[in-house]
């Protein structure tokens, strides 16, 4: 099945990541599966009710959105400090304008409430 995703996506199984992904699938126990899957699962939880508190417009659902965007600002840094792209720094700008609106829906609505 991996080996078939490889090739669909038209990528070289001799390359580096390909060859990563490859031995790994290779290499998993029935354990890890159901591990790597249940993780999965928790992560489209998770996503589905951020997209659920978004649309209801739920002061939790904003907050999901703020956390979980700001998680991956120090992970863009990194990447961008181990080597310059357009595609890394828009990245981090795009990320940073969506937590930063997310902070501002969070302050703005604590001044509506007091």
């Amino acid at each position: 099945m991996a080996e078939d995703l490889v090739d669909r996506l038209h990528l070289d199984p001799a390359k580096k990541y390909p060859r990563i992904f490859l031995d790994l699938a290779a290499n998993l126990s029935d354990g890890q599966l159901w591990t790597l899957a249940a993780l999965a699962m928790a992560y489209a939880t998770l996503r589905f009710a951020e997209a659920y508190g978004l649309w209801f417009a739920r002061r939790w659902g904003e907050w999901i959105a703020a956390l979980s965007g700001g998680i991956y600002v120090p992970v863009e840094i990194y990447e961008l400090s181990r080597g310059f792209s357009a595609l890394k720094l828009g990245a981090l700008i795009l990320n940073a304008v969506v937590v930063a609106y997310m902070c501002h829906l969070l302050r703005r609505r604590e001044v509506v409430r007091q």
